[in-house]
């Protein structure tokens, strides 16, 4: 996927307030859940209800604290300008992001430090790996065994594996319409290629999608 030179279908207050919502859509159901452990455990006397409490307000916060670690790298600016990050941390976020649903990650990469914004691509680009998942299946992360130039493949295999029309647009830098919760993340995918001058490849068949950036 050659990159282009595009005007944002949005301006950057929209564009953070999209992001923004994105993350709050990705923290609802863990924070959700904690709420409703404390309010069982409030007022729940029977013991074993109260220990299925305890447990679930464990696995919702640990789960809402894994996706903030996420957001805040793959989606935020932490770091100082020319940072690197090691990728066995950013493994340890993208198998966290993931941990408990159907989705088995296979973290294949070198060990290495990263400029900031390439390992920002590579954990976006695992996000649309496993969005494209509806099912369950693998995502397996492989990148190059040498810190530079960097390059990454993640492939994504599973039942009905695929991506919708409208995310292959945003990642082709071309929305079908304005950006939505749908399509910013493929989008700001885009951005991040298109800032460091990365080539985005595409292909994808029957159970299979993958992306790759070199």
């Amino acid at each position: 996927m050659g990159q282009r030179e595009t005007t944002s279908p949005m301006n950057d207050l929209d564009f953070a307030a999209m992001l923004v919502s994105r993350v709050c859509h990705d923290l609802v159901s863990p924070v959700g859940a904690v709420v409703n452990g404390l309010e069982v455990l409030e007022d729940e006397r029977d013991a074993t209800m109260r220990a299925d409490a305890l447990k679930l307000v464990a696995s919702s916060a640990a789960l809402a604290a894994a996706r903030l670690q996420f957001a805040r790298i793959a989606f935020g600016a932490a770091g100082s300008a020319g940072a690197e990050l090691d990728l066995s941390e950013v493994g340890r976020m993208v198998c966290g992001l993931l941990q408990g649903s159907k989705i088995e990650v296979v973290w294949d990469a070198a060990v290495a430090n990263w400029p900031k914004d390439w390992a920002k691509l590579l954990m976006n680009s695992a996000l649309l790996a496993a969005d494209s998942l509806p099912r369950g299946g693998r995502v397996l992360v492989a990148t190059s065994a040498a810190p530079a130039p960097p390059s990454f493949t993640v492939r994504a295999t599973g039942q009905g594996a695929r991506l919708l029309d409208e995310v292959k647009a945003a990642l082709s830098g071309e929305p079908s319409g304005p950006l939505d919760g749908r399509s910013i993340q493929p989008y700001l995918t885009y951005k991040l290629a298109q800032l460091i001058n990365a080539d985005l490849t595409l292909v994808s068949s029957e159970n299979h999608f993958e992306i790759a950036a070199k």
